[in-house]
């Protein structure tokens, strides 16, 4: 069986990311296809918050390995401040050099047949990059989304820092990988000279945490919130590219104009992390009511709410 060294910050025990399940689910699928998966992680302390409810779903012969690494905010600050330098390119920088350690002992242990490194944490493109020039392996460098757009990141710097290592990634990868056919169009235009080897490999599902939902919604199959329609909005929300302002400007609307109507309505957001805009925005339109921000769960759980709920919510912005 040929070996895989996989180059993730999202694995777990990372706990309320969905970026996690990108490389979860090829660790558990690749091996039917005749590849054996290495893991290259970061020391559980990186991550904010942990939890264990995925890592029963790691097989239990795969290698992982987890180099030291620090969040720069929550470890290397003072009074809550930190020099902008180290945090670049991103808030785990201090993975790359224990990454490149670590991942140059594993290729000389495991023998590699070739390397994947995944975004969105830039700094795992970087150790793949210096891992690819130290020993010649072939390097698949996942985007996943595009890095460097017209308006992110906002620091200039950190945003060429970004076209640096993307630019780096394209020229130098055997293979690009984008999940999206809009994001790898845009990158064939960007890099017409490697367009050949921008591929699109989307996201996809696994069918057994679905049917497990499905089980656990059968012992409980209750509306979120009975007599109430409850729209459900299932992670991240961002200021910018997930904006919910003209969301709870029309609920608010609605609330004046049918306040019957707009009392039937609940929205749920779960694991948001801006709830502070949320119920910022909530006050001032007057929706409080309406509106439930409530902290993570794990996933099987989350997926389960969302097959309760009476509606799904999606945001996203014109980019």
């Amino acid at each position: 069986m040929k070996k895989l060294l996989m180059i993730a910050y999202h694995f777990p025990p990372l706990a309320g990311s969905s970026g996690i399940q990108r490389t979860l689910r090829f660790v558990r699928h690749l091996p039917s296809f005749g590849w054996e998966p290495l893991v290259l992680s970061v020391s559980p302390r990186a991550y904010e918050r942990t939890s264990d409810d995925l890592s029963a779903d790691i097989p239990t012969d795969t290698v992982v390995n987890r180099a030291f690494a620090l969040d720069t905010a929550r470890h290397l600050s003072f009074r809550g401040r930190y020099a902008a330098a180290m945090a670049r390119p991103d808030r785990w920088a201090s993975w790359k050099f224990d990454g490149v350690r670590q991942g140059l002992r594993m290729i000389e242990a495991h023998r590699p047949t070739a390397i994947w490194s995944t975004y969105p944490i830039a700094t795992a493109h970087v150790i793949g990059a210096l891992l690819h020039k130290k020993t010649g392996l072939p390097w698949i460098a996942d985007f996943r989304d595009p890095m460097a757009q017209e308006d992110y990141p906002v620091d200039p710097v950190t945003r060429r820092q970004f076209m640096a290592i993307e630019s780096e990634a394209i020229a130098r990868a055997s293979f690009s990988l984008m999940t999206t056919p809009g994001a790898a169009s845009m990158y064939r235009r960007r890099y017409p000279a490697s367009a050949e080897r921008i591929r699109i490999l989307e996201n996809g599902y696994d069918e057994e945490s679905f049917v497990d939902a499905e089980l656990a919604v059968a012992t409980n199959p209750s509306p979120l919130n009975p007599g109430q329609f409850t729209f459900l909005h299932s992670g991240i929300i961002y200021p910018s590219e997930r904006d919910p302002t003209q969301l709870i400007v029309a609920l608010g609307r609605l609330k004046r104009q049918f306040p019957e109507s707009a009392g039937r309505i609940r929205f749920r957001f779960r694991a948001a992390v801006h709830d502070g805009l949320l119920n910022d925005l909530a006050r001032a339109h007057g929706v409080e009511s309406a509106i439930e921000t409530l902290p993570p769960i794990p996933y099987r759980e989350a997926l389960a709410e969302m097959l309760r709920a009476d509606g799904l919510l999606v945001m996203q912005a014109a980019n």
